[in-house]
């Protein structure tokens, strides 16, 4: 191609900005209102033409706003979302779909007439399976082994070898298990253990799937029975949790049997249905009453009493399709049974399972409920039998570990005495515990059942049960804990809050174990925190280091210690108060652990940045959280996770934007410095601090209006130095090439032209180092991209810089044009050629008298040069090699696989043509229309984009001073112009 000069464009950008200005009208209507939708009716007559009438607008009703629906992941946790699992299957295999399907039908709904404050088993039940663990060896009897189970079992009963045998094992078929299939496992883990109740679980579905009712019967009994093995004492409520899992499946399998048998025909129709869920027993067929009966029936011919009362139990919501009333009677005569269970810890459960379940199926049944409870009272003293202390000698089992056995069981009885319950309940049941059994263990499940507000109105009455309960074992620090928790919930009066917390604190002081001491001060000092001031707080802390401090105690303990960090910092969010405390900093002291330290000093600065509204300049704060912040940062190491550097980051940056001194700009800077010599390790961190940095240069800027004096002059440029020093230490080359181009741009700002240069020059010498590959939101892309933008935005800039007179006529330029010319580009980028074209723009802008925009107070080339025409010759000269360059390019894109990309290019460079040369010189028309016949030359360039340029040629040719673009216009080819 021939060899082109480039004329730049002389243009007005006033008159142009002038000329474009759309004339403006009022609205009428807000742009942001909701759009309704109006209902158009046609009525319509016979031999009338139709009319058409607009309908009043109704807002669209069955529009569902999927901003206002429930979040999923938080609706899974309470269990309200279809896709939530209910805590009960988290931990266990997967069962079969036809009992899933069976058993939510119901399950969902068993506490739906209970209270909000009622605590549901199935939250309890996990608890409970944590902390009731063994290491001792199980055995379980069962007649469903699987094969790889044989060798570990021991035969207990052989086949009968006579006919009057087998035809009374027949007959007592509910007491025994299959014939000659009876057998024990030895020596199994809790894991194994667990393992074999969820096989005779899936076999209980399995069989029941099969229609083998008296088989499911069979696997139920034989669970039972397992309740009465207090072998392994102390795993008891683990296994009472196991096993009354499956007689619930066993009932609820059995119920929704009778459910779907119980169809009932409607008064005047003949056609049976289904029934209703609120059924009453007269709407039941008597066949389906028939067979409840035999369910019955079937039960009450156990021999054994422990199988026979859970079994009836666990079914005992079928009672509801025999007659009204059947609950009451069944659930005293249940309450009644338990009576003859002789371990206390095995009745104790029975008596939890039967209100566990009470509570379900008759909500409003209580006349089991309190004599459950007295019941107990009246057989407590069995604790102390020779039968309970000879097997706890045998197991070597302590009593106090005895004791906390009864502890979930006892807690759930009273739960249900105190659903509901008047405050007299409490009254009642407190003067029952002084009179038959003032117990540690029963005023502690007594704490934790009723409403706090009941117990804090007789919080002195309490504390003076405690001290003269009988432990017996169960120690008391456990009571002063309950008490601090009702206590926390609902203050007690508040002529009594100093005298509670003496007398309670005077006995936490004696404690000589840490694990009690801490368990105790962990929820007290949040009653401390919540009704005292600063001095009461500090003393407590300062009581809990000296008790956690001996022999390194507060190593065992991280968990509670955090926890008292987290109440403090929950009520406390004046930072100068907090920080006033002369324990608090020794306190986090104690944690010597460093990811336990870090997770302390994450929590603080997270409560800093969420709970400080207001800046600050309170020097205790900085002291404090710079301590807080170096301690982060210092952990932070080349095996350190993004993620939690990242995280670590975010803290420091939100703590540095809280710290403002105001007007006192030189006090603001030294921070920073002081930040950055703290935190050079992150570079989210120097990030905040350049920009800080950056902003503050921008309002000292706006402070003097633009009109620096020596002090201020001194100060923008002693920032501008502090940007320069801290954006080599960033890894990342993509953000020192950001910063360098803002920072300069602000020292620009405020005309401080020798660093410009600086930050300008480093930016342009760095454009090299960029990586080819980058990770992006954590996606590894090109840089291309960016590079392209970055680089159009620079010269964008360069327009407004005024040229050095020691360094020549568009010095910056020329060196960026250098850089770009000896970058690697990708050999399938466009990005080379766009650059270029995005300079000739910049260049023609920069011939113009007065440029289009400008650097307030910064006199730019225009000013500077006055349109000289040595300048002039030199920018239109760059341009013309800038010209031939984008050429030279366009014909190394001839081949068929790039002849597509040559068109689009050939239409941009066209493009600038039009919007910045001058077409009055024959030779841009002639470049102008040899590029046209060369984007039309293949046919293989986008039509649209031909569209648009042709389009833009026609719109200038129609102005008034368009002849140049009607000359061109009419040069190009016929078929074009048509």
């Amino acid at each position: 191609m021939a060899t082109y000069e480039w004329y730049p464009k002389r243009r007005d950008y006033e008159a142009e900005k002038l000329k474009e200005v759309c004339a403006m009208e009022a609205a009428t209507n807000h742009p942001l209102k909701t759009i309704r939708v109006v209902e158009m009716k046609t009525a319509e007559r016979r031999g009338t033409p139709s009319k058409t009438t607009p309908t009043k607008a109704s807002p669209m009703s069955d529009f569902i706003d999927p901003l206002s629906m429930c979040d999923p992941l938080s609706a899974a946790l309470d269990g309200s979302h279809p896709l939530s699992v209910s805590a009960a299957q988290a931990g266990m295999p997967t069962r079969t779909k036809n009992l899933q399907n069976k058993v939510s039908m119901h399950g969902d709904k068993d506490y739906n007439n209970l209270d909000e404050t009622f605590e549901p088993w199935v939250v309890r039940k996990n608890a409970i399976l944590t902390k009731y663990t063994t290491s001792e060896k199980l055995s379980i009897t069962t007649s469903f082994l699987s094969s790889s189970d044989k060798e570990r079992v021991i035969i207990k009963t052989q086949a009968s070898s006579t006919v009057t045998d087998k035809v009374k094992n027949r007959l007592e078929q509910l007491d025994d298990f299959e014939e000659g299939s009876v057998q024990e496992m030895l020596n199994l883990t809790q894991q194994d253990y667990i393992k074999r109740i969820d096989e005779l679980n899936q076999a209980l579905i399995h069989a029941w799937n099969l229609d083998q009712r008296v088989k499911a019967l069979k696997i139920a009994i034989q669970c039972s029975k397992l309740l009465s093995d207090i072998s392994v004492i102390q795993f008891y409520p683990s296994k009472f949790v196991l096993i009354t899992d499956i007689l619930d499946t066993f009932g609820k399998l059995v119920y929704e049997r009778l459910f779907e048998k119980a169809q009932y025909t409607p008064k005047g129709s003949g056609v049976p249905i289904r029934l209703p869920e609120n059924f009453t027993p007269d709407q039941v067929s008597e066949s389906a009453k028939e067979t409840c009966r035999n369910w019955f029936f079937k039960i009450a011919s156990i021999r054994e009493m422990i199988p026979r009362f859970y079994v009836e139990t666990a079914i005992l919501k079928c009672y509801g399709f025999l007659n009204v009333g059947e609950y009451d009677e069944a659930l005293r005569r249940l309450a009644s049974m338990i009576r003859g269970i002789g371990d206390p810890l095995v009745a104790v459960y029975a008596r939890c399972y039967l209100c566990r379940v009470g509570i379900i199926v008759s909500s409003g049944t209580r006349d089991h409920i309190m004599p459950c409870f007295d019941d107990f009272l009246t057989t407590y003293f069995q604790v102390q039998g020779d039968s309970v202390q000879n097997t706890l000698a045998m197991q070597k089992l302590e009593m106090p570990r005895y004791l906390t056995l009864f502890s979930p069981a006892l807690d759930w009885i009273l739960q249900c005495v105190a659903h509901r319950a008047p405050e007299n309940t409490l009254k009642i049941v407190l003067q029952k515990c002084k009179e038959q059994c003032n117990s540690a263990l029963l005023l502690n499940s007594i704490l934790s059942a009723f409403k706090p507000e009941f117990i804090s109105v007789r919080a002195t009455e309490c504390i003076e049960m405690i001290r003269d309960c009988e432990d017996m074992g169960f120690p008391k620090h456990l009571l002063h804990r309950s008490l601090g928790l009702c206590l926390v919930l609902a203050a007690p009066p508040e002529n009594q809050r100093l005298t509670v917390l003496n007398d309670v604190w005077k006995v936490i002081l004696k404690l000589k174990n840490p694990a009690d001491y801490i368990g105790c001060a962990e929820v007290w000092v949040e009653y401390v925190v919540k009704h005292f001031g600063n001095k009461e707080l500090n003393t407590v802390l300062g009581d809990i280091i000296k008790h956690m401090s001996p022999d390194r105690a507060y190593e065992d303990f991280y968990a509670p210690l955090q926890s008292v960090i987290t109440k403090i910092l929950c009520h406390i969010h004046d930072f100068s108060q907090l920080f006033s405390l002369d324990k608090f900093l020794p306190f986090i002291d104690m944690f010597q652990k460093e990811s336990v330290k870090i997770d302390v000093c994450k929590s603080i600065m997270e409560s800093f940045i969420k709970h400080q509204a207001e800046p600050t300049n309170d020097p205790v704060i900085i002291n404090a959280l710079m301590f807080v912040c170096k301690t982060m940062h210092d952990s932070v190491n080349a095996l350190t996770l993004e993620d939690e550097k990242r995280a670590i980051g975010h803290l420091i940056c939100g703590f540095i934007l809280k710290i403002s001194f105001g007007r006192d700009f030189e006090q603001q800077l030294s921070f920073f410095v002081e930040s950055r010599s703290s935190f050079s390790n992150i570079d989210a961190v120097l990030i905040q601090l350049i920009q800080s940095v950056n902003n503050l240069s921008m309002e000292t800027r706006k402070v003097v209006k633009g009109n620096h004096s020596r002090k201020t002059a001194n100060f923008v440029r002693a920032c501008a130095a502090y940007c320069f020093i801290t954006i080599p230490s960033l890894q990342s080359v993509y953000c020192q090439l950001q910063l360098y181009l803002l920072c300069g741009q602000g020292a620009l700002l405020n005309q401080c032209f020798s660093q410009a240069d600086a930050f300008f020059k480093a930016a342009i010498s760095l454009i090299p180092s960029m990586p080819k590959m980058m990770d992006f939101d954590g996606k590894v892309r090109s840089t291309e991209t960016f590079l392209m933008d970055y680089i159009q935005n620079f010269v964008s800039t360069l327009l407004t810089v005024p040229d050095n007179p020691d360094s020549g006529v568009l010095y910056l330029l020329r060196g960026l044009i250098n850089i770009v010319q000896n970058y690697t580009w990708d050999v399938h980028s466009s990005g080379k050629v766009l650059v270029y074209l995005r300079v000739i723009a910049i260049l023609s802008a920069s011939c113009q008298e007065v440029y289009c925009y400008r650097v307030d107070k910064v006199d730019a080339n225009d000013a500077l040069y006055g349109n000289d025409p040595k300048f002039l010759s030199e920018a239109r000269s760059m341009c013309s090699t800038l010209v031939d360059e984008v050429l030279s390019q366009l014909k190394l894109l001839s081949d068929s696989d790039s002849l597509k990309k040559q068109g689009s290019l050939t239409l941009e460079l066209l493009n600038t043509i039009i919007s910045h040369g001058d077409l009055s010189q024959p030779s841009m028309v002639t470049l102008a229309v040899n590029l046209w016949g060369l984007a039309q030359k293949h046919g293989q360039t986008d039509s649209k984009q031909k569209m648009k340029v042709l389009d833009t040629i026609r719109i200038k040719s129609s102005s008034e001073n368009g002849s140049q673009y009607r000359d061109l216009l009419n040069q190009l080819p016929v078929e074009t112009r048509t």
